[in-house]
Order: structure tokens, then sequence, then C-alpha cells
């Protein structure tokens, strides 16, 4: 099993031979500029909410894969409004397995609202159970005390915030994985705009001195899982 970065907090998980996407933000990001998007070609995108950092690539990218999107209820019913009726709608708490494996939807603090202003129903994060393994993707959230929930989950690898301004912050993202009792660490949401810049020798430093395995991949760059 394997994990590819895309910039900002979007992945590729290739599992079980099939390929998950989540948050698709590509083509407007420069920092992505040489990743052709329809090259990708998932079987799934998972969203964790509706801003513009997450969907600007979801349409274009589902019409060229046809991928079934999983997302909150009220993205999907957005999505049906724009001729996507390929999705399945969750809701926080709730789960249902796929031919991948299981995925449990779970709390996210964070807000969420569609490109076009429409309601993005509540942002939420991801517990996907495939390959044997357990992985928390995080999306944009606070820290949380919810988190700690996810303590007796066995969680192999854990995507979490690290940006700070819009989510929470490296302080916060350690705090996060004591919580989820997690010691392998992907980091997102960080440098592609200026409020959200780190420095990730310091991050990646305050990481390592907690016993924690962090990952701050290049664009483009694979990860096993």
């Amino acid at each position: 099993m394997k994990t590819t970065f895309y910039g900002q907090s979007t992945f590729m998980i290739e599992t079980g031979g099939k390929k998950l996407l989540f948050d698709p933000f590509i083509t407007p990001n420069p920092m992505a500029k040489d990743i052709d998007i329809h090259s990708l070609k998932p079987d799934y995108i998972l969203v964790s909410h509706g801003h513009g950092d997450h969907v600007a690539d979801l349409v274009a990218i589902q019409k060229s894969s046809d991928a079934i999107i999983i997302c909150i209820a009220e993205i999907a019913n957005w999505l049906g409004k724009h001729g996507i009726n390929n999705a399945h709608g969750m809701n926080i708490g709730g789960g249902f397995n796929f031919d991948f494996g299981r995925v449990k939807m779970v709390n996210a603090v964070h807000s969420s609202t569609m490109p076009d202003g429409a309601p993005g129903g509540n942002p939420a994060g991801f517990v996907i159970y495939t390959g044997g393994k357990t992985i928390y993707y995080a999306g944009d959230t606070a820290l949380t005390y919810d988190m700690k929930l996810l303590a007796d989950e066995n969680v192999d690898w854990a995507y979490l915030p690290i940006g700070d301004n819009y989510t929470m912050g490296v302080d916060d993202a350690l705090k996060a994985s004591s919580f989820i009792n997690c010691k392998n660490i992907i980091g997102m949401h960080y440098d592609t705009f200026p409020v959200i810049k780190i420095n990730k020798e310091e991050a990646a430093e305050k990481f390592i001195k907690a016993g924690i395995n962090i990952k701050l991949p290049e664009i483009g760059e694979s990860i096993e899982l």
C-alpha cells in the first residue's frame, strides 16, 4: 500500500488495486503545476469539506475517471445539481463497506461552504480500514477532544493538518498524535499560501523529539504505508 502527495491536502492511496484520491486541489496550486489531473484516474474521491482548496478539481477529475465520490450528504446533493450522481453521501459517525475496505466519517472542527456559496454541510474526517491497516485522514480541523475516540482504533497512519491559521498548527498536531495514539504522521495543509507557511525543519524536529515518525513529502513523492 502506498500514498502519493499532490500538494496541499491532496493525496492518493493505492490499496487492493483501488486508487483513493483525497481533497483534489491541484490545477490552481502553482506548487503542483507538473501534475496532470487527467492521468490520476482514481476509483474513489474522498472529500472532507467544500472549500475551494479541497474541491477545485473534483468535478474535472470525476468526469475524467467516473470515480465514486465519498462525501457528506450535502456535498453529494450539490454534486447531483451539477450533473454528478456518482456520489456516496454519508454523515458524521456513519460507516460503510466499499470494495477496498470500510470508511467511517468522523468529526472535524472547521467550516464548509462550496465554491459557489452553497452550504457544504459539516466538515469531516475519515477513518479508512483497508489492507489490514487503519488510516485516519483528519481533513481541515482544529485540535478536538473527539480525537481521543480514535485511540482504541490502532491507527497505523494519520494525515494531519499542520499549517496553523485555518487549521491546527504543529504543536496542536503533536497533541492530536497523542490523542489518537498514532506514531506515524503525514503532515498536510501547509506552505501553499503565505499564512500557512511553516519551517519544515523545525516542525519535523518537534515530532522527532516526541518519538513520532513524521513525513512531509515533496509533491509527487510516494510513501509506503
